[in-house]
């Protein structure tokens, strides 16, 4: 894997995190602007500036991801989604002020170690 390849496949990564995020803050702000005000939840979430920009991101991470798909074998590009998977925990606890358990940490661990090793298993 070249690194134009490599730093394609962590945009697709980091923008898919960064739009379930985003996602996250304007669903949670739709959710209490319907309980307060009413109305659809659907409806306030499709108004709501969080919501249009995480889809807006989570979109151009497709399309970056589908890029990737083009340029870099299965075996090693899908794996590279367990980053995000340890992007979006750190995010929810440091951004979203989400709590986690000892066990959650740890297995973003054994995680990101699987990361690696397939990671260094390709480069050999």
């Amino acid at each position: 894997m070249n690194l134009s390849s490599l730093l394609l496949l962590l945009f697709a990564v980091f923008s898919s995190a960064a739009g379930q995020i985003m996602l996250k803050h304007g669903m949670k702000t739709a959710a209490a602007s319907a309980a307060t005000v009413g109305g659809s939840l659907a409806a306030r979430a499709a108004t709501t500036p969080w919501v249009i920009v995480g889809l807006t991101v989570f979109a151009a991470s497709a399309v970056a991801w589908m890029s990737t798909l083009a340029r870099v074998p299965l075996s090693i590009a899908y794996p590279f989604n367990a980053l995000g998977y340890l992007v979006v925990v750190l995010a929810a606890v440091g951004l979203l002020g989400e709590r986690t358990s000892p066990w959650t940490w740890a297995g973003s661990l054994l995680v990101v170690a699987g990361l690696v090793t397939v990671f260094y298993g390709q480069r050999s």
